[in-house]
């Protein structure tokens, strides 16, 4: 059984707790109070960003696409992708990928008996390893389009990741499909900025926020779905609030 200090914060036990989990412990509550303190609107954030990802599956879906590669997935919540998916289509298939042992231990468990979804160990630092992997390369047929879902990960990562994200695509057949939500300093202050990179300096994951203009990068090469790069409470949605955007997303189709 894999050991695991409760005692720091974790990001993904964070983001749990700001969607009304469970599955969190002391630091992680404590970590995810500090940074919405800093940013009150946090929780809205990360409520709109689970909503992005269910439209982004929708929508993908809707375009004959049914094999999904969540890549850096956390703890599973509420309408996962799979579930997503498979409300469209019930032949989806979906493979969970995330580094941290924890959470794909948990994730197997809940998926037990689950139709045509895995969930395996991999980290996006090491992209070849994952759409190289032969339990992911049984699962999903690479010559198929396939929707690679990178979900608030990226801002985890630093500059190298534009070539990360490049080599998954790469590994891509055309039709294929990238969504990714990544966090954004362009509507905070300098004082909240450095109040929420600090706390997540002292957690599993520090952070690496970026403007609209570098989150763009990422589909650099790809037809951009629209409405674009927008905040993730606008990707094609028919409910808008009054909030900061905290988080940009798109979604982006491999010619």
């Amino acid at each position: 059984m894999t050991s695991f200090d409760t005692s720091v914060p974790n990001v993904a036990r964070m983001y749990d707790y700001a969607l009304g989990g469970k599955d969190n412990f002391a630091a992680d509550r404590e970590a995810a109070a500090k940074i919405l303190a800093a940013q009150p609107d946090g929780v809205i954030t990360a409520k709109d960003n689970r909503l992005f990802l269910q439209r982004a599956v929708r929508y993908i879906t809707s375009q004959g696409v049914a094999q999904f590669i969540d890549i850096g997935s956390g703890l599973p919540t509420v309408q996962n992708t799979h579930e997503v998916a498979q409300s469209e289509r019930p032949d989806a298939r979906v493979a969970y990928v995330d580094y941290d042992p924890v959470v794909v231990g948990h994730a197997r468990a809940l998926l037990t008996g689950t139709p045509d979804v895995i969930a395996v160990d991999g980290d996006l630092r090491r992209p070849e390893a994952i759409t190289g992997n032969p339990a992911i390369r049984e699962h999903i047929d690479f010559t198929r389009p396939v929707a690679v879902m990178l979900i608030a990960i990226l801002h985890f990562l630093d500059d190298t990741c534009y070539e990360l994200v490049e080599s998954v695509v790469r590994s891509l057949p055309s039709g294929s499909f990238l969504a990714l939500s990544h966090a954004t300093p362009d509507h905070t202050t300098e004082d909240a900025h450095r109040e929420v990179e600090a706390v997540y300096e002292r957690s599993s994951a520090a952070l690496s926020m970026r403007t609209r203009a570098e989150i763009s990068r990422f589909f650099d090469g790809l037809d951009l779905v629209e409405p674009g790069v927008v905040g993730v409470a606008d990707w094609q949605a028919t409910r808008h609030h009054e909030t900061r955007t905290l988080c940009y997303c798109g979604v982006g189709r491999k010619p």
